[in-house]
């Protein structure tokens, strides 16, 4: 599977990282050990992977009530009435530890862009919402390069 990654020109593998971290079910978790992976250099892929990432957080703030209101036409459309298993953890969070809690938990239970979506959807702030979406983007994003490297260099995959 990485061999067309390890084929392909370098501003390729650069666009490949930064389109899948800006999609909305991919986040600095998967694409930053993926860009490693492939033997890119670690401060690059975190560079692209935190960008594409932030690019949706900041999509997501402009057109919130755009998004929300698809997110919940296509919910009823399902026929889902009772919040999914991931806002009920991102409730929980929220009432405990409020936006800076949920912004850096985010990552690694349910996501950015779903948390920035329920703290928006719980009345949050935009700035808010941006702000700590952000710093909690560059600690997971330093947190998993560095994990990247240790980790594949420890096991001789880089």
């Amino acid at each position: 599977m990485l061999e067309w990654a390890q084929d392909a020109p370098i501003y390729m593998q650069y666009t490949v990282l930064f389109l899948l971290a800006a999609a909305p079910w991919m986040d600095v978790s998967i694409v930053v050990p993926l860009g490693i992976l492939w033997g890119l250099s670690p401060i690059g892929v975190s560079l692209t992977a935190f960008t594409g990432n932030l690019l949706l957080i900041l999509l997501l703030g402009a057109f919130f009530k755009q998004v929300e209101s698809l997110r919940q036409a296509r919910k009823l459309k399902k026929g889902i009435t009772e919040p999914t298993r991931k806002e009920r953890r991102s409730k929980e969070i929220w009432q405990k530890y409020g936006i800076p809690g949920l912004a850096l938990l985010a990552p690694i239970i349910v996501g950015t862009d779903i948390a920035a979506i329920i703290a928006l959807a719980f009345g949050a702030s935009k700035s808010g919402v941006i702000r700590w979406m952000t710093i909690s983007l560059a600690l997971w994003t330093i947190i998993f390069a560095a994990g990247a490297v240790y980790g594949f260099s420890f096991l001789n995959l880089l």
